[in-house]
């Protein structure tokens, strides 16, 4: 199969332009054409996704992916201000793969990120007495070994297939000592060739009558590549498989059967020793499992059942942080590309508060300790839960403007919004405890609305200096018990300022206590304050949860 190059825009000498040497100029062109192929082919390939789940949105992930490296690799370029010396190559490649790696979306987003990084690791070497052409070969050769390597349990007839068919051709073509455009044009030839295959390779592709979606985004990659060195254009060709989503079979594939609900994803800061025990361990948990990076910095990806535990196999291997948890919903409906009718995006402050919050079936997005979450950040993750209709519930009173905003340009993309004014976590799980997504939108939001406003909070932290505050005068150290926002009591450990804190919130009445206690405090607190309600108050329940990294010393709800 051969590349069809079409007219393209000519130098001074009316000759196409062509490379021979790869640079970071040419990765810069790479990057701006990649994001270009994937933008066009990004409803196509969400399309025909039907491995290895039906979700409609690998060319989205795939693009979003690209994104995000073309941001990281362009911010490095404007850096370079002062004219006496451009971005070197090194500086190029390592900035593109670790912009795919920090933005890296979904299975296949996450396999190109560490494609990238094979490249990355070959490029930014550079030893002497290795042409452009060597380069080139070596570094698709050493993406799809690594990319391999990434995945748990690989399979024929993705990606990984075409990577590597890819990496073979772009091989022979430098044996046979073609210029670094060669090298690529066999690669794309190659990669094209092996698309074609993969209906015959993977069942579950076969009977749906599509190739693989996130082997022809990875097309569409190589395509640019070649256009970046060769200045030609590859022909426009249409998405090979069904110009509209895939239906589910009568009968669902076995590799449909029993799949896990979430998918769970987030960076990890860990070491290297760390991620081989991370491996195993979520392994054991669900599928689809694709850890990417390195150098103490690493994209996890999984589908699980149980997200919580694998948001902790991240906190035992180091620090987790961006963790993303998305309920697969309705399979059926998505692969038909059609919304969800309703969901709910809770922004919460913890790990083990993610966890907790995904398996009540909300989208999550995890605050930073930095400071809140912008409004594109809240909009992104409306957009990831995929649904007509959002219940939004910031868990935060910072958060409140910023929520509306996010709402307000959501409902301008046809999404009904509303946003509860939850002002804490314990609000939030009150009202994700009441959550009917069968119901009406307004009787849901009345009811899940009604639970919150009738949870009180309370949170303990730690005073930080020496300041005052609507109890008195607090010292830095003192350990401050703040009720629905105010600071109410001060007091000099943790024990005996939340059972002082308790006292006054069941002071007023309550069936219900919530605690949340945050990754430093012990058990035995726990089980104080659950003696404590007890003895004092007979007829009120307690529940008591882990808040995880990220969360404040203790939460307290009461209902």
């Amino acid at each position: 199969m051969a590349h069809e190059p079409q007219p393209q825009p000519l130098n001074e000498a009316d000759e196409p332009v062509e490379r021979d040497a790869l640079d970071a100029e040419a990765v810069r062109t790479w990057s701006t054409l990649a994001l270009a192929a994937l933008g066009r082919a990004r409803e196509d390939i969400d399309a025909i996704n039907v491995y290895p789940v039906a979700d409609a949105d690998t060319g989205t992930n795939l693009y979003l992916t690209a994104e995000s490296a073309d941001r990281e690799l362009a911010d490095v370029f404007a850096g370079v201000t002062d004219g006496t010396a451009g971005t070197s190559l090194p500086e190029a490649v390592r900035a593109f793969a670790h912009g795919a790696l920090i933005g890296a979306r979904g299975n296949s987003g996450t396999i190109l990120a560490q494609l990238l990084r094979g490249v990355a690791d070959v490029l930014a070497d550079e030893p002497a007495g290795r042409g452009p052409a060597r380069l080139l070969a070596q570094a698709l050769t050493r993406a799809a070994e690594e990319a391999y390597q990434a995945v748990a349990h690989p399979v024929e007839g993705t990606m990984l297939t075409v990577a590597t068919t890819a990496a073979r051709a772009a091989a022979v073509a430098e044996a046979a000592a073609g210029s670094v455009a060669d090298v690529a044009a066999a690669a794309y030839d190659a990669a094209r060739a092996a698309l074609a295959e993969t209906p015959g390779q993977l069942a579950a592709l076969g009977r749906a009558g599509v190739v693989d979606a996130g082997g022809c985004g990875l097309v569409a990659v190589l395509g640019a590549l070649w256009q970046a060195l060769s200045g030609q254009e590859p022909a426009d060709e249409p998405v090979r498989g069904r110009a509209v989503p895939v239906p589910r079979p009568p009968e669902p594939c076995a590799e449909d059967l029993g799949g896990p609900a979430y998918e769970v994803v987030y960076l990890l800061e860990a070491a290297e020793a760390r991620v081989a025990e991370l491996r195993t361990r979520l392994d054991g948990l669900g599928d689809s499992l694709v850890v990417v990076g390195g150098d103490g910095l690493w994209n996890v990806h999984v589908h699980v059942d149980d997200p919580g535990a694998a948001v902790e196999a991240g906190v035992v291997a180091g620090r987790p942080y961006r963790i993303r948890i998305t309920h697969f919903g309705d399979e059926r409906r998505r692969t038909r590309g059609e919304r969800a009718q309703r969901a709910v995006v809770a922004v919460v402050q913890g790990e083990g508060l993610a966890g907790l919050c995904g398996e009540a079936g909300a989208t999550t997005l995890l605050a930073r300790p930095d400071g809140p979450p912008a409004v594109a950040e809240l909009l992104a993750a409306v957009r990831r839960a995929h649904a007509r209709e959002i219940v939004l519930l910031p868990n935060s009173a910072e958060l409140r403007a910023v929520a509306a905003a996010a709402a307000e340009q959501a409902r301008a993309d046809g999404v009904r919004v509303a946003v509860i004014p939850t002002r804490s976590e314990v609000q939030g799980l009150a009202a994700l405890a009441v959550h009917d997504p069968e119901g009406t939108f307004d009787e849901d939001v009345v009811a899940m609305t009604a639970a919150a406003g009738a949870t009180r909070y309370g949170e303990l932290a730690v005073a930080e200096r020496q300041s005052f505050t609507s109890a008195g005068i607090c010292q830095a150290g003192d350990v401050l018990g703040l009720i629905d926002g105010d600071v109410a009591v001060i007091g000099p450990d943790l024990p005996g300022t939340a059972e002082a804190v308790l006292a006054r919130m069941l002071g007023s009445g309550g069936e219900l206590v919530t605690l949340v206690l945050g990754p430093e405090v012990p058990d035995t607190l726990a089980a104080r304050l659950e003696a404590y309600v007890q003895q004092s108050h007979l007829a009120v329940d307690t529940v008591t949860y882990r808040g995880g990294r990220g969360s404040a010393p203790l939460l307290i709800g009461v209902e």
